[in-house]
């Protein structure tokens, strides 16, 4: 990667070109989230969302061994002891989780290893999943005593299904990556050693594209999932603005001159 930025080092951002990678930064705890990395990631992706020249994300863990296990659980007698704590402390998850998911770049969660509870609740919220064979998934929190809330319940209910949403969070087992992809979980499943290859090419293609374009198909695929009221006159419309944009006449010029095109986000 070209360039590396960080805050205490629990999260940092790596650019190689118009491809901004999020990594969560405990490799010595495997990742576990706390406070300070759920704060961080919120003022990251929302850095990362505001900068118009990303046109893909790629979030992942730091090392070969886990996107993550979940929480610190060190942190719970401090910063989660009771409902009012774990309330305030949720807001700072919640915070976190939207601001990966209202990213309106496109996201992709690369997954190496363990990615259980928390992580994978980040990585529900990513646009895609990539992981390796030997990855392995799972919400344990019932054997915590805790609940999924909300918003990580709507994901992945969203995601796979309401009785396999059930069934991941009543048997609370841990399991790997060929049964994430039957459960729909993860997108693609590759060899453990090709998952960084594969991700960058993933995020190569999607970055090759017009970028007002995949922001606009997030947000039309958003707004379709949230259902509600019908379309508005002005929502009709956007479906169409693509053709006043400069990128557009760039692509269909380039397709018919069979030439790869140069988008510009214009």
């Amino acid at each position: 990667m070209n360039e590396t930025t960080g805050s205490a080092d629990v999260v940092l951002i790596e650019r190689d070109g118009d491809i901004a990678t999020v990594v969560l930064n405990r490799p010595e705890k495997l990742n576990a989230l706390n406070k300070a990395m759920w704060t961080q990631v919120a003022e990251v992706m929302r850095e990362i969302g505001a900068d118009d020249d990303v046109r893909c994300v790629v979030l992942r863990g730091a090392g070969d061994k886990a996107m993550g296990p979940g929480a610190d659980i060190s942190e719970f007698s401090v910063e989660r002891a009771n409902a009012e704590q774990a309330e305030a402390y949720g807001g700072l998850m919640h915070n976190a989780m939207h601001a990966i998911r209202d990213c309106p770049h496109p996201v992709i969660a690369m997954i190496k290893g363990l990615c259980v509870g928390g992580a994978l609740e980040i990585a529900l919220m990513c646009d895609m999943r990539i992981c390796g064979e030997g990855s392995r998934f799972g919400v344990p929190i019932n054997r915590l005593g805790l609940v999924m809330a909300y918003p990580e319940v709507e994901a992945l209910v969203e995601l796979v299904g309401r009785s396999v949403a059930l069934e991941i969070l009543y048997e609370a087992r841990v399991f790997g990556a060929a049964e994430a992809r039957e459960k729909g979980l993860v997108n693609r499943v590759v060899a453990d050693d090709a998952v960084d290859e594969e991700a960058y090419a993933t995020a190569r293609r999607i970055a090759d594209g017009a970028p007002l374009v995949n922001r606009w198909h997030k947000k039309f695929v958003d707004r379709v999932l949230a259902g509600g009221p019908p379309l508005t006159e002005a929502e009709a419309k956007e479906g169409f603005a693509c053709f006043d944009t400069e990128d557009f006449n760039i692509g269909f010029k380039a397709f018919l001159a069979k030439e790869k095109p140069e988008f510009k986000g214009k």
